[in-house]
């Protein structure tokens, strides 16, 4: 009977293997070989699934979004997600999402030469704004926050915020809890103008 193969899977793992390599080196030392030596798979089986680089980098930048989602929705599971919560999920705190962050990075500097992994980029973050921006919308109604905010300026600037931070994170200019910290003073500003 012949092995039955979960080709998904099997990409999912050369994209887990890549990002590995790019939080450790860089992606330009990400190579069909290279990954498939990581992977433990001939390269070959690499190019069955992905016809060069490019096609494998593409994948994993939007198995890394499928991932950071799937983080950031673990974080708020428990109860309706919060402003802060996600805010917080989003800065590199631990191993995980601090790998997970350089290889974000990493794939930030790809879109300047890829248009696709580009497009990727901007949807992710529109998408996120308007999130960011019905979370404000929800702290609104409940009275938390001012009525007379712009919801998506403040989701621009929540955005702007969250970013630096998780940057000045991984470079050590800040630790994590100091982060958690100036996020929480953030949104008590915001609340105070009400």
């Amino acid at each position: 009977m012949p092995k039955v193969v979960d080709h998904e899977e099997r990409r999912r793992r050369i994209a887990e293997t890549l990002r590995r390599i790019a939080a450790d080196e860089g992606l330009e030392a990400v190579s069909l070989s290279q990954v498939a030596a990581a992977a433990g798979i001939s390269k070959g089986q690499v190019q069955h699934y992905f016809p060069n680089k490019d096609a494998m980098l593409r994948y994993a930048v939007r198995t890394l979004r499928d991932q950071v989602e799937r983080q950031i929705a673990a974080g708020t599971a428990t109860a309706p997600p919060d402003l802060r919560t996600v805010l917080v999920a989003l800065l590199p705190l631990d191993e995980g999402s601090r790998t997970e962050a350089l290889v974000a990075t990493a794939f930030l500097w790809r879109a300047f030469k890829d248009d696709e992994i580009a497009a990727r980029f901007r949807t992710g973050y529109e998408q996120l704004r308007a999130g960011l921006a019905a979370l404000v919308e929800a702290e609104q109604e409940r009275g938390a926050f001012p009525a007379g905010l712009d919801s998506g300026r403040e989701a621009d600037l929540l955005l702007a915020l969250t970013t630096g931070l998780a940057d000045a994170v991984l470079l050590g200019h800040r630790t994590g809890p100091e982060a958690v910290e100036l996020i929480e003073l953030h949104l008590a500003r915001l609340a105070e103008r009400g």
